[in-house]
């Protein structure tokens, strides 16, 4: 529609149409007389007009000028023109930039057309040269032979000699003709190329050059771009598939698109379909946003889907890519499967930085669990209400980078209970100690045996305020009013240290089994993570019942059913077929659905101590952050022994004094780090006994030496401001506490 221009104009508004008086027999008067009165009406030059006084016009006595209505001619006919124009450009812009992305767009155009152009350069005469050569050397060959023969025949053989002599003679002019065939087909074979090649690269060299020469880098890139138009018009027409003699075995992995007949060809050369039988695409192939293919597939009828999902290594091979990079998994029915082959090896590429670096408020750990993104790039989330994880996988599969995912979740839930274990006796649950209930990071069998049995009370409390209340299970409302409730995460890191132990093994896993079988009502869940799980580092009582399974990298079938369950690796999910290079990568399993290739968010060392600043901010502020385990000084005081009080000021003492030595140093220039290896691990006796009576305590030399018990190299004297005095050495001190009282720093 033809927008009407709002200005003012010159021309004279149309004149008043008066309707016509219709005659008795309108039927008879001509279409003509209406049409010209109608035209005088609105030229305002006449108010009535009589029909019958209208002269006959004969409709088909046109001139040869071309009918151009004469609104055609006023602004707003040229302003409608002008309309039309520009949105028949834009369309046929908008529909140039779609045909980019298919084969007849002008970069594959060109790329067909300088194949064609190279392989038209080449030809055919390769084919004659390869003959030529192979018939130069049968033909050397035995002249060589021949020649071998007549040198080492005797002469007092006569006419063998003759003979052998006559045989090479004519072997050797047979293998120079041969040699000279071949150096001719050589060189009429080069002539016919470079002549060729002049034809089709002279032209494009010349125009790029001479643009250069003649313009600069304008010419220069005129004259490429009329080399790509060459080219792009030469390639104008895609190969069919009848007619792309390029290669004989069509394969994603060479770069070819995925498509029906691909797909048969595959399945049968799987084994998975006969040689007589078809798959039925249900959803034809496409690329999606990563460049990987995507089809669903209905099987022949009697062919169940885990043939298929068992052949992934087959498929691999026909496919012509790696086995990480095909993923079948069924889709609603036993013969109906989804295919998802990725462009390249999956999870190798830079981590994204995970979701909880975006959260701007406490995370709830009631909720789902953001896992990380699965092969197709979706991100999976799992919900760890009333259930029980286990996490394993070969060393340096990513197990403390997995399990990151879900112990930081906890973190920044301030309701969450934590109780950690760290069976490896690393660093790597250190940075969550400040947050935990409980704590176990020696790897110590007997201190995790007495914190499950700390944890079996708890759960024997929460069922008694549960058979209270009439409650059956702990919900997050009966949490959020009762504080006993809370969740509670018990996370176990390698989990074999301590079930392998002779003294306390079967002990822990009889707890563990316990707590697995029967907390997750009362709201503890567990996670144990272990390199390989199987029977006996961990009792399948126990295995059995936790019910997200995780299966990192894995060296062996075997290994892979240990942790997602026997005959998994049968059925298609087998953990060895991760790649090394896939680093976190696991097959995840949770209840309700089949195992999927995910890779878990990462989280850098800095990301987590930033995660960890918030959490403990959050903790605090909602009153949930944890105690500050007590000092030396204060589990003295807290014995309530009057040595116990005495030894608590000595410990103070050396503390002060240290204090004062580091910040000496400091101010003598030295770095933190140099400051803080000054250790001060002696102290003269004098002084202890002036600092004791400072902080009030009514003590003398003799009482002094009576608690904290010397040998003689103890007690030598050691120099001290100018002169040399006897001390006490902090190693004595400390011995003294562990001895009498049992307690460490």
């Amino acid at each position: 529609m033809t927008e009407h221009s709002t200005e003012e104009t010159t021309t004279r508004p149309l004149a008043t149409v008066t309707h016509l008086p219709v005659p008795a027999q309108a039927d008879q008067v001509p279409a003509a007389e209406v049409l010209d009165s109608a035209r005088a009406v609105l030229a305002d030059r006449l108010d009535t007009v009589d029909l019958k006084k209208v002269e006959k016009v004969d409709l088909d006595a046109f001139e040869d000028a071309p009918l151009i209505p004469a609104w055609m001619k006023t602004p707003e006919g040229w302003a409608a023109w002008a309309g039309v124009f520009y949105r028949a450009r834009r369309r046929g812009f908008r529909r140039w930039v779609r045909r980019q992305k298919t084969t007849h767009g002008h970069v594959p155009a060109f790329g067909r057309g300088a194949r064609r152009s190279h392989d038209w350069v080449v030809g055919f005469e390769g084919v004659r040269v390869q003959s030529a050569a192979h018939a130069a050397h049968l033909a050397t060959r035995e002249a060589r032979a021949a020649a071998r023969t007549a040198r080492y025949t005797p002469r007092l053989l006569g006419s063998k000699k003759e003979l052998a002599m006559k045989v090479a003679e004519k072997a050797t002019k047979e293998a120079e003709v041969a040699v000279a065939l071949h150096k001719k087909a050589k060189k009429d074979r080069n002539r016919v190329r470079n002549l060729r090649a002049t034809c089709v690269y002279g032209p494009a060299l010349a125009a790029i050059g001479g643009g250069y020469v003649g313009a600069g880098w304008a010419g220069a890139t005129a004259g490429a771009l009329g080399t790509f138009g060459a080219g792009a018009f030469a390639g104008r027409q895609p190969y069919t598939e009848d007619a792309d003699w390029t290669t004989d075995w069509r394969s994603l992995g060479d770069g070819d698109r995925m498509t029906a007949p691909m797909l048969d060809q595959a399945f049968r050369a799987a084994k998975v379909i006969g040689n007589d039988e078809n798959v039925r695409v249900v959803q034809m192939p496409m690329l999606d946003a990563s460049g990987a293919w995507n089809s669903v597939l209905d099987l022949p009828p009697g062919v169940p889907a885990k043939k298929a999902m068992r052949a992934v290594d087959e498929l691999a091979s026909a496919f012509g890519v790696e086995e990480a990079q095909v993923s079948v998994t069924k889709r609603g029915r036993s013969g109906r499967i989804e295919l998802h082959v990725t462009r390249d090896l999956p999870f190798t590429e830079k981590a994204k930085p995970g979701p909880l670096l975006a959260l701007e408020a406490a995370a709830n750990f009631w909720g789902p669990i953001s896992i990380g993104p699965d092969v197709r790039g979706l991100p999976v989330s799992i919900s760890v209400v009333e259930r029980s994880g286990l996490v394993g996988g070969e060393p340096g599969a990513g197990k403390s980078a997995s399990g990151n995912t879900i112990l930081l979740a906890a973190a920044l839930d301030p309701r969450v209970i934590l109780v950690l274990a760290d069976g490896k006796g690393g660093g790597d649950l250190e940075p969550f100690e400040p947050l935990c209930e409980a704590f176990e990071g020696d790897a110590d069998p007997e201190s995790f045996y007495e914190m499950l049995v700390e944890q079996i009370r708890d759960m024997k409390a929460r069922y008694a305020l549960l058979k209270k209340l009439g409650k059956r299970k702990v919900t997050e409302e009966l949490a959020a009013k009762y504080p006993l409730l809370r969740q509670k995460l018990i996370w176990v890191d390698e989990l074999m240290f301590y079930t392998t132990d002779d003294d306390f093994g079967k002990k822990i896993t009889k707890l563990l089994r316990n707590l697995v079988s029967r907390g997750r009502a009362a709201g503890i869940i567990t996670f144990c993570a272990t390199q390989k799980p199987g029977s006996d580092v961990v009792d399948t009582s126990l295995r059995d019942l936790l019910s997200i399974r995780w299966a990192l990298r894995c060296t062996t079938p075997e290994a892979s059913d240990t942790i997602l369950g026997k005959g998994a690796a049968a059925s298609g999910y087998n953990a060895k077929t991760i790649q090394s290079e896939m680093r976190g990568a696991g097959l995840l399993w949770a209840e309700g659905s089949n195992p999927r290739l995910v890779r878990a968010d990462y989280y850098t060392d800095e990301q987590v101590e930033q995660l960890l600043e918030r959490a403990t901010e959050w903790r605090r502020t909602a009153g949930t952050l944890p105690d500050a385990p007590l000092s030396l000084a204060d589990q003295l005081r807290a014995v309530g022994d009057a040595d116990a009080v005495l030894l608590a000021g000595l410990a103070d003492a050396y503390a002060h004094h240290q204090d004062d030595a580091r910040s000496k140093a400091r101010a003598a220039g030295a770095d933190d780090e140099k400051a803080d290896e000054v250790v001060v691990d002696w102290l003269p006796g004098s002084v202890l006994l002036d600092d004791l009576k400072a902080a009030g305590h009514t003590v003398t030399a003799e009482r002094l030496g009576a608690l904290v018990v010397r040998n003689d190299q103890e007690k030598a004297k050691r120099a001290w401001e100018g002169s040399r005095v006897a001390g006490y050495p902090l190693s004595r001190v400390m011995a003294t506490i562990t001895d009498r009282f049992g307690l460490t720093a």
